[in-house]
């Protein structure tokens, strides 16, 4: 008699919130929704609706209930895990504290990363993405290109080990995976519980019994699971502690060089992957962090977190010197920083509308604060770029002009400028400006704007590198110079509104004249003034970077209380906006740079990637060598075979491959950094996720 099989087979499926195997009968047209149901006692009261499969050897979630057995590809030599999907991740914040969050560990990062901003109070999340905590040895060398960063060996709970397979995407690996006192066990046995720490309570919530936040023994922030919600620490991520310990700061990262620099960059995970499909375990620790140097509507209303969390980030790219300073824009911060300590003691928690003069306490009724909020908004926005049609404002008025040649020492020659439809026109006279062609003429569209400034030499140039006409060939240099501050501030804001495509005629130019002078006013050398704060209570080691501390030496206290002179009546808030403002006039800003090699070519280059535009630069110096603008492109895309990046403009193919960091991590830059500019101030918009992914997922 012949029997006939049932095509059934065993399953072995680990439930690990009960550290238990469990072996099941099968057959590859069952699915798995059923199996999860035969996983769970009913008489067991434990809530399983967080729980679903995930296959350790293939490294993914099984979350599609209705799908089959054979339809995933599970066979019988195969081990899942029936585990939660939310688990405990510890996650450093910009301003360095550690809290230990619930998050899904299943959905996509970007999602992942809305999810906890929503918690955290964070408007606009999809300006932030988790990292990889780096150690200063992964500033010494490329690791995203090392072969050992490519397998990583998992542990299995029976004891068996295997190597994860090698990811699509960044496979990169920290070497220390609990760096930071990142444990990979118990919360309850961090290994360096000094490292963690935590915003002060306030007095009205410190005794507080039912917060959903509260400090651990070891001194950092712990989540408690039976709540949904942050509470009363939301109060809290506002503000921030004023200075580390000396081991903290030793910890802190300082590239010395361009390529250091680049290679901060390799850390950033994949935002069309989930957590798990990454790499990344339970207790881990992630770093959360502005990605997109593009910040949307900031409204001190509703973002006090947000903010703070921004000044905070901006901060510690000055101290730990990622971005270079003059000493006056140096003391300017620091001024800046000890006005927000000073007005932190008086008011530790500040009030919604501290320093802004757009709530009711003014007399204005509802419209007219609707009215100054819309302005605020509109004015700190880069993304509108309406018109005054009435009025076209022109700019004429006698510079300095000139034209750097190698080898060949000229000096400043005096022209007449003429501002005219995104081009400057230097004539010899004011006169010749009316019957004659001009001398030269510079296109400053997609140009790139660096000031040079320096207040106390009356130095007050700009730094022009202009595409050539036909868009190919290296950029050209030259240097406008101005007499004072005014003429400084007309020219160089028309000089960055035409390198974005914009006219005078533009609503935000007056803003950005505004800007410009404010800054300079803040930068403004005092001496002699009347310091009422006593030296000896201000460490110097908390405001300046290690540079400008040797530089300014016993002077540094005494100079940055000068600089406060310029900025000692701003309120909180103010202050913490006008800082990145400050910030955000910085030459270096938001490039992200990376190592590459184009096509074709030996030597290693700098890639510089913006909000509006991709570089090419000189790896030692940094020096532009070619500019292409966003709105010039048509395809971009990832040749997952070689590793190589394409990009394709208009006149011209570009061909690349990334040393620094994964090719991925560059293509979700270009393609966050577009999806940003399609944001608009309807309220009734909704995050596009799905655009995001198109944008950035790199599968076409």
């Amino acid at each position: 008699m012949i029997h006939v099989g049932d095509n059934s087979w065993n399953l072995r499926i680990c439930i690990t919130d009960l550290a238990l195997e469990r072996t099941m009968r099968v057959r590859g047209d069952q699915h798995l929704g059923s199996i999860m149901l035969q996983l769970v006692d009913p008489e067991n009261p434990k809530d399983w609706s967080d729980h679903a499969l995930y296959w350790p050897a293939k490294n993914v979630w099984l979350t599609r209930t209705r799908a089959t057995l054979d339809q995933c590809g599970v066979q019988a030599d195969s081990l899942l895990h029936f585990t939660p999907m939310h688990k405990v991740l510890r996650v450093q914040l910009p301003d360095l504290r550690y809290l230990d969050c619930r998050v899904d560990y299943s959905v996509k990062t970007f999602a992942a990363v809305i999810n906890l901003c929503k918690q955290l109070d964070i408007r606009y999340p999809e300006e932030l993405s988790l990292c990889k905590p780096l150690e200063a040895a992964h500033l010494k060398q490329n690791f995203a290109q090392l072969p050992h960063a490519k397998r990583v060996p998992i542990a299995e709970p029976d004891g068996t080990t295997y190597l994860q397979p090698a990811l699509d995407t960044n496979s990169f690996v920290p070497i220390n995976s609990s760096f930071n006192g990142g444990s990979t066990g118990s919360l309850d046995k961090p290994s360096s519980p000094g490292m963690f720490f935590c915003a002060p309570l306030s007095p009205h919530n410190a005794s507080s019994t039912h917060g959903q936040w509260k400090p651990s023994q070891a001194g950092y922030a712990t989540y408690d699971s039976s709540s949904s919600s942050l509470g009363d620490f939301q109060e809290n991520l506002a503000s921030s502690p004023r200075s580390l310990s000396a081991e903290q700061r030793a910890q802190l990262l300082r590239p010395k060089s361009l390529v250091e620099k680049a290679r901060l960059n390799v850390g950033w995970l994949d935002s069309s992957l989930s957590l798990m499909e990454q790499g990344i375990r339970e207790y881990e620790t992630l770093c959360l962090r502005f990605k997109y140097y593009t910040f949307f509507d900031l409204n001190p209303k509703y973002d006090q977190v947000r903010i703070n969390q921004l000044y905070e980030q901006a901060k510690w790219s000055i101290l730990n010197e990622e971005l270079d300073c003059s000493e006056q824009e140096t003391l300017m911060f620091a001024a800046l920083q000890f006005q927000i300590n000073h007005q932190m003691d008086m008011q530790p928690l500040p009030a919604v509308d501290s320093g802004i003069e757009t709530s009711s306490q003014d007399g204005d009724d509802d419209i007219d604060t609707a009215l100054n909020e819309l302005q605020l908004t509109l004015e700190g926005s880069d993304y509108h770029d309406s018109t005054n049609l009435t009025r076209i404002p022109e700019l004429s008025d006698y510079l300095r002009y000139l034209k750097p040649q190698r080898f060949l020492l000229r000096g400043y020659k005096r022209y007449y400028f003429c501002y005219k439809d995104l081009h400057l026109l230097l004539y010899k006279s004011a006169e010749d400006s009316r019957r004659t062609a001009p001398v030269t003429t510079i296109n400053l569209r997609g140009c790139e704007v660096t000031p040079d400034v320096n207040l106390t030499e009356g130095k007050y140039a700009i730094r022009l590198e202009v595409s050539p006409e036909d868009h190919h060939g290296p950029n050209s240099e030259v240097w406008v110079r101005c007499d004072n501050e005014q003429q400084y501030a007309k020219w160089l804001a028309a000089c960055r509104l035409a390198a974005k495509g914009r006219s005078l005629a533009d609503s935000s130019y007056e803003s950005e004249v505004d800007g410009i002078l404010s800054l300079l006013q803040m930068q403004r050398p005092v001496h002699g003034v009347h310091v009422d704060i006593d030296p000896r209570t201000v460490d110097a080691v908390d405001y300046l970077s290690p540079k400008m501390l040797r530089k300014l030496s016993t002077k540094a206290v005494q100079r940055i209380l000068e600089a406060h002179a310029n900025v000692r009546d701003l309120p909180l808030l103010e202050a913490k906006l006008k800082y990145i403002q400050a910030w955000q006039s910085l030459p270096e800003f938001g490039v992200s740079l990376f190592v590459i090699k184009f096509d074709g070519h030996r030597k290693e280059e700098l890639l510089g990637v913006t909000h509006n535009r991709i570089m090419r630069m000189e790896l030692s110096t940094g020096d532009h060598i070619k500019t292409w603008r966003y709105n010039t492109m048509k395809a971009w895309n990832v040749n997952w075979g070689i590793k190589c990046m394409m990009i394709q403009f208009h006149d011209e193919n570009v061909v690349f491959s990334c040393h620094s960091a994964d090719c991925k991590v560059v293509h979700e830059f270009i393609g966050g950094y577009i999806f940003m500019s399609m944001r608009s101030k309807d309220n009734n918009q909704t995050l596009n996720e799905e655009l995001f992914h198109k944008l950035t997922g790199g599968w076409s």
